[in-house]
């Protein structure tokens, strides 16, 4: 881990970064239908961000991960997906992804969650201890890039499906998306001032 890296919770400060990370992280990526800056802004409308972290250089944010809660087939509960994570290209292959991902699987045994899956590179996700998990599965994606990772032990089976946001592919107001406590008083409709 690079020691100048700094992992925190985003606040709403970091809303119009994040978007920005994630565009330019995912800009020449092919396989990306480069909708992951809403995919974000649309889980953090419906609240479904369970855990959002940032991590800064030099106080610059420079790479962003998100985890939301899933559903699975079998009843299945606390279970959350990865993604997207984001780094800006000039700072990839530095161990922010990396730092990024651990901080925020960390944080989900906080939570007590039982296991996380995500679609993404095996070769990448497979040292966090990612695995293809034989009857786990998301209709429409090759088995070969959906991984999971059990936290309790125990995989479960059945089909996952991820939250709704994972289908956005459109602009939020992004003064609207913010917390409570940082959005503009004018966003919240009353006349309260920000507590920034």
């Amino acid at each position: 881990m690079n020691a100048g890296i700094a992992i925190r919770n985003e606040t709403g400060a970091d809303i119009g970064v994040i978007s920005d990370v994630t565009i330019e992280a995912f800009k020449t990526l092919a396989i990306s239908n480069h909708t992951e800056q809403f995919i974000v802004e649309a889980l953090r409308a419906a609240q479904a961000l369970a855990v959002s972290l940032v991590a800064e250089v030099d106080g610059r944010v420079v790479g962003h991960v998100a985890f939301s809660p899933v559903t699975i087939s079998d009843g299945t509960r606390d279970w959350y997906g990865l993604g997207p994570a984001s780094v800006l290209p000039e700072y990839q292959r530095q161990g922010i992804g990396t730092t990024l991902v651990r901080a925020g699987l960390a944080r989900l045994r906080d939570l007590h969650a039982r296991g996380c899956c995500l679609v993404g590179h095996p070769g990448y996700y497979r040292r966090f201890g990612f695995e293809n998990v034989p009857g786990l599965v998301v209709e429409g994606v090759p088995q070969e890039v959906f991984l999971a990772l059990p936290l309790d032990g125990q995989p479960p089976r059945g089909i996952v499906t991820f939250h709704d946001g994972f289908n956005a592919a459109g602009h939020y107001d992004r003064a609207a998306l913010a917390p409570d406590e940082t959005r503009p008083a004018i966003a919240r409709g009353d006349s309260s001032t920000t507590r920034r």
